[in-house]
């Protein structure tokens, strides 16, 4: 059955705690989107709610394992379950991530690291990236789309810039990219705040100021038809010199992150966008409420353009 059609592009998580909320007064949304792994049971309550879901909304189902990038290959059965949900749900889109969660012991044991690792930006990585990225499409016969990482770490041997990294992803595959703009601010700030000393000042309005400005640099690198949906979400802000940003999902959006969400709706025009919200999971109002924010920035950005 084809979903009702809504005013706007802005889309929510449907998370466990709003099943009931949002089918009682179905808000007008964009779209809604679910974490893949959590409905590929075979029955029950969770894919008979993302069932009567899609009944009202498009769907759009992101993933957290397929493991695109590790060095030993695509898991067959988790691949299996995707196909399997896909063909139930039939989503507007299906996406997962630029990472690596599994790899390979000594001797051949397989294990996952139940995290959402990052690659080393090298041409092997690459070549890995796309081979995978192009059996998950032919497995599921359409295109996916791939999200940028929020990471914590570098490798010595990264000898591309991430931008064109993701770039040459898309342009080999012929898959979409999936631009986590709130990614991009926390890995500027990990960036302008890396090797600092506890005793170091704290200036957050400089940090961001520095974050903002990498995250707009890295949109800019973007090719204009690249971008395929995008993702906001909030963060704790750091109170200490030197701490790490987290990508908890936890909050708000920052004020950083609209701005540059702005910029990515001017550059790549109108694009489905998801507000993100998986920790201390909010009241649905204000999840709607950021939703609309989403809607009403994107407005402004394009008529800037106009």
């Amino acid at each position: 059955m084809v979903a009702t059609s809504h005013s706007g592009l802005a889309g929510i998580g449907l998370r466990q705690p709003h099943y009931q909320a949002l089918m009682a007064r179905l808000p007008p949304l964009g779209f809604v989107e679910v974490h893949s792994e959590n409905f590929f049971g075979d029955g029950g309550a969770a894919l008979a709610v993302l069932r009567a879901t899609r009944e009202h909304y498009p769907v759009s189902l992101h993933g957290v394992g397929l493991s695109l990038g590790s060095a030993c290959g695509l898991d067959a059965g988790h691949l299996d379950k995707l196909a399997r949900l896909v063909e139930q749900i039939e989503p507007v889109r299906v996406s997962d991530h630029a990472c690596f969660a599994r790899g390979s012991w000594p001797g051949g044991d397989t294990v996952h690291a139940s995290d959402l690792l990052p690659l080393a930006f090298t041409p092997a990585s690459l070549d890995i990236l796309v081979r995978h990225v192009d059996e998950v499409q032919s497995r599921l016969r359409r295109p996916i789309m791939v999200e940028n990482l929020s990471a914590y770490l570098s490798y010595a041997d990264d000898c591309l810039p991430e931008a064109q990294f993701l770039t040459a992803l898309c342009q080999r595959s012929g898959c979409q990219l999936l631009l986590d703009v709130n990614n991009l601010v926390v890995n500027g700030l990990n960036a302008v705040r890396q090797g600092r000393s506890a005793l170091d000042e704290v200036s957050l309005p400089r940090d961001l100021a520095a974050a903002g400005a990498y995250a707009r640099a890295f949109i800019q690198a973007l090719p204009r038809d690249l971008v395929g949906e995008v993702h906001l979400a909030g963060f704790q802000m750091p109170t200490k010199a030197g701490q790490l940003v987290v990508d908890d999902h936890s909050a708000e959006v920052q004020p950083v992150v609209w701005q540059a969400y702005a910029e990515a709706m001017q550059r790549f025009g109108p694009q489905a966008t998801l507000i993100e919200w998986d920790t201390d999971v909010p009241s649905l109002d204000v999840l709607l409420g950021q939703a609309r924010r989403a809607d009403a920035v994107a407005a402004q950005a394009l008529a800037a353009t106009a």
